[in-house]
């Protein structure tokens, strides 16, 4: 794990996201050189720091993108926008929900992540699904080089990560040139979804599975019976339980087990393990529609997978750092231990050998995630080669 600041995870989390997306080395050491002390204070007076710096630098990219503009020159102007949006993306993530000023940040690190897309000529597309009257709002990602429909991967995010983050991230990428098409979704309590339309999160994830499968079966590039899911983070948690709840999809993987987060709470709780925000507790309010960390804790009781895992009957696919300081490495054999219906099963626990070794494959996603993009070809009858 790259860790510029010695005693801050969750900043070091948040650099090692951002460089995941794209980010240069050195625009990280503009942005964060003046950041040594701000790292050291408290939540308020240091997300408050970290926001300044990172968004003082996407209004330099913006700056010089307009320039670009100008001169004809489009894709470079796109790949400015994308690391500005990345930059937005980063600091935004930082901030308490009520924070004066989060909303329009995001609003805008949206604005400049389809700029990058249009200037760059990205294989993306933003799409809306109905749901409960209004819409979730998702990626879609094409698979290269197939004739008719193609298989396709719904990829879900976790307690604090956005689909534009994970789209960066390059898993989508990674699958369409195996021939396989992505949707990076935006479930209730992440992205759009919670900022924008007031979707908190909840437990039974097939309730908001099903109509996006719905949907998948509708569109004329999806082939519906090669429709599978992916989750990280606590998506290692909606995964599970929406493909056990719904029969459609074809096959599960989770990037970062999380099979007990009720049990994660009480131990944070009591100090134990690191957080992957700051103001932690009043986050994971804002999610989950809790007035207070009491009713949080109640509502979390039913975040778990036991009981759902043994309804899994797709192959399904586990995987874990084994040096994941947020969710303990046990989480991931209980996932893998109670799917005991599903055809093939498999744990993969990434090691320093692979790179990865940390939640989720922060640290170094590169192996992990194309480790995972080979196992979802192979059993969606696309291609690694």
């Amino acid at each position: 794990m790259f860790k510029y600041f010695p005693t801050n995870y969750v900043w070091n989390l948040s650099v090692d996201l951002a460089i995941e997306m794209g980010a240069r080395i050195g625009e990280i050491e503009e942005m964060c050189a003046p950041l040594q002390d701000a790292a050291k204070q408290p939540d308020k007076e240091g997300t408050q720091a970290f926001r300044d710096t990172w968004a003082t630098m996407a209004d330099k990219l913006c700056g010089l993108a307009e320039e670009d503009i100008e001169r004809g020159r489009l894709l470079s102007a796109g790949e400015k926008y994308k690391r500005a949006s990345s930059y937005l993306i980063t600091c935004e993530r930082l901030q308490g929900h009520n924070s004066p000023g989060r909303l329009a940040l995001y609003k805008r690190s949206l604005e400049l992540f389809h700029k990058s897309v249009e200037l760059g000529k990205e294989n993306c597309q933003r799409v809306e699904i109905p749901y409960e009257g209004k819409h979730l709002s998702a990626l879609y990602v094409r698979a290269e080089g197939v004739d008719g429909p193609a298989p396709i991967l719904i990829q879900v995010n976790g307690l604090d990560s956005t689909k534009e983050l994970k789209y960066r991230v390059g898993l989508p990428d990674w699958l369409a040139k195996r021939g396989v098409s992505s949707l990076i979704l935006d479930q209730p309590g992440t992205g759009e979804a919670i900022r924008l339309q007031d979707f908190t999160a909840r437990f039974d994830a097939e309730h908001w599975a099903t109509p996006v499968v719905d949907w998948l079966e509708q569109h004329p590039e999806v082939d519906s019976k090669r429709i599978g899911m992916e989750g990280v983070s606590l998506g290692g948690y909606y995964c599970p339980r929406a493909v056990a709840n719904e029969p459609r999809i074809a096959l599960g993987v989770v990037w970062g087990a999380n099979h007990d987060w009720r049990d994660v709470q009480k131990r944070r709780l009591e100090k134990e393990g690191d957080f992957p925000v700051p103001h932690y507790w009043q986050h994971v309010c804002w999610v989950w529609g809790a007035k207070d960390i009491d009713e949080f804790m109640q509502i979390a009781e039913n975040v778990h997978l036991d009981g759902q895992v043994e309804k899994i009957k797709v192959p399904f696919l586990v995987t874990h750092g084994e040096k994941d300081s947020q969710i303990p490495l046990k989480w991931a054999q209980r996932t893998y231990d109670q799917l005991v219906n599903s055809p093939k099963r498999e744990l993969k626990i990434f090691t320093q050998r692979e790179g990865g070794v940390q939640h989720s494959s922060f640290d170094n996603s590169i192996n992990a995630g194309q480790y995972i993009a080979d196992w979802v070809a192979e059993n969606l009858n696309a291609r690694t080669a």
